[in-house]
């Protein structure tokens, strides 16, 4: 399906949707300079449940056959980027669709992760956990300015990040500060996460940081792209090839943890305290 959207007095690009259980989830933009946009578009706030990282993916995949000049990932919602992982998905279901859940995960990282073309993330509000993987995963990261937070909070809801998570982290962070904010669940408000590193801009605006994030992919106008394709996939090389050989071995801690009778409770209070709010 296409349709034709307004995105400034200047500028109209075409724009595309895919769909999944009959809902948008993920809506993709194209302007005439070639550069893709992927905006998430699951309301409330964009937990990743099964379907909206099928969605991604799958318009991930899309994008990199195009052969676009880059990508920016964003979200259609205002001030939410994305909540993280969808607790519904974790909470009292069976370890067959707990398996489903988690390898679809790691199969849209791995996309997401491995992109050859430049992708930037134009971070438009808060990105707990799940989300700040993503922002993570992308080579260049804006954030809008405002009270949101980013950053791995997994502690604070009583389950750990996993070690795939922990290693970007601490790639950006270093050891050290990643410890200490992994150990305490920190979350960051804008000025602290340009500060230790998570993002490397800011921006007063959603249009703003999609402004920034074409500029980081369009400096790679007179880079040659086969030379600056090889060294990113030779840079995260150590931590997509971790995760491809322990694929198996990451599933069954995920199993493991997330069906512990402790782990569950908590993940039914945090459920029920989020409908208090």
């Amino acid at each position: 399906m296409f349709a034709i959207k307004k995105i400034s007095n200047k500028i109209r690009i075409p724009l595309y949707q895919t769909y999944a259980t009959n809902s948008k989830l993920v809506e993709i933009s194209k302007n005439d300079t070639g550069i893709a946009t992927i905006s998430m578009a699951r309301s409330p706030v964009n937990n990743l449940n099964k379907e909206l990282l099928n969605a991604l993916n799958t318009s991930l995949m899309d994008v990199q056959k195009e052969k676009c000049q880059g990508v920016i990932l964003t979200s259609s919602l205002s001030n939410i980027f994305s909540a993280g992982l969808d607790i519904n998905e974790m909470y009292n279901r069976t370890e067959e669709q707990l398996t489903e859940y988690w390898q679809t995960l790691q199969d849209t990282w791995l996309t997401l992760y491995n992109l050859e073309m430049p992708i930037a993330a134009a971070i438009n509000g808060a990105s707990p956990a799940g989300g700040c993987l993503l922002a993570m995963s992308c080579e260049y990261r804006v954030l809008v300015e405002g009270k949101h937070t980013i950053g791995l909070n997994e502690t604070q809801l009583g389950i750990i990040a996993p070690e795939w998570f922990r290693n970007i982290y601490v790639d950006i962070l270093g050891h050290r500060r990643a410890e200490l904010a992994l150990l305490k669940g920190t979350l960051f408000h804008p000025k602290e996460a340009l500060e230790i590193g998570i993002v490397d801009e800011l921006a007063s605006d959603k249009a703003n940081a999609i402004q920034k994030c074409q500029n980081y992919i369009e400096s790679f106008k007179h880079i040659p792209s086969r030379a600056r394709q090889a060294t990113k996939m030779e840079l995260r090389k150590r931590n997509s090839l971790w995760l491809k050989v322990n694929k198996h071995m990451d599933l069954n801690q995920f199993l493991t943890l997330i069906q512990l009778p402790e782990v569950q409770t908590g993940l039914k209070l945090y459920m029920e305290a989020l409908k208090k709010k």
